[in-house]
């Protein structure tokens, strides 16, 4: 039986893969792992720079993945599961710390406590529940992500998925990620293009807290 609490959260892993096991041309680029990402420090609960994703989502992507190698693309992911202890990082964050050290980076235009209302960041996350992922496009002969028309979560109304100020090719790349998900059972998150959550999400209503990990699944 799976462990819930009060909150919804269980330290209960054995729904969740690596996704690598099962999107072996995966890239991967934990940024939650790193210290480059908007809060400029390495998150709570990222102990390896590894995508774990629930058995039903990593399917759904593998089948997204082979679309694409087909048309000589890979997909490149930035984050994945996502602990409740690093969205708690991020809500304690926005509200109390002062540090504006990323702004220049990632949310140029916006105080950090409009990222809330504004929905680039949530309070409870649908990372947290295991079937959402951050990712874009790799062009198999360059090696170098196609150009979206923004970074990876610059949080401004330039990276909504049907934002036109951006060129015709840019949201052309936009689409054509967009598509393959939305093909194979993923929905987008409308001030994301990157962020896509499966439709059919086997723990809908279960906030995860156990590390990202690799060791810890195997116990």
């Amino acid at each position: 039986m799976r462990t819930q609490y009060r909150d919804n959260s269980s330290m209960d892993p054995s729904g969740f893969v690596l996704l690598a096991d099962y999107v072996p041309h995966i890239v991967q680029e934990i940024r939650y792992y790193s210290t480059y990402n908007f809060i400029g420090e390495r998150i709570d609960g990222y102990e390896e720079p590894c995508a774990l994703l629930t058995v039903e989502a990593a399917r759904a992507l593998k089948a997204v993945s082979a679309e694409l190698i087909v048309q000589g693309l890979r997909l490149k992911v930035f984050d994945a599961y996502r602990p409740a202890c690093a969205v708690k990082q991020f809500v304690l964050w926005g509200i109390e710390d002062q540090d504006i050290r990323m702004k220049p980076y990632f949310y140029p235009d916006l105080e950090k406590q409009l990222l809330f209302s504004q929905g680039y960041i949530a309070s409870r996350s649908s990372h947290s529940r295991g079937s959402a992922v951050d990712l874009t496009l790799l062009d198999m002969q360059t090696g170098k992500e196609l150009d979206m028309g923004s970074p990876f979560d610059l949080f401004s109304p330039l990276s909504h998925p049907d934002c036109r100020d951006i060129t015709d090719e840019q949201y052309e790349n936009r689409m054509t990620l967009q598509h393959a998900m939305l093909r194979h059972g993923f929905e987008p998150l409308f001030c994301e293009w990157w962020h896509f959550s499966l439709r059919n999400e086997p723990f809908p209503d279960t906030y995860f807290n156990f590390p990202v990990s690799s060791e810890y699944l195997k116990r």
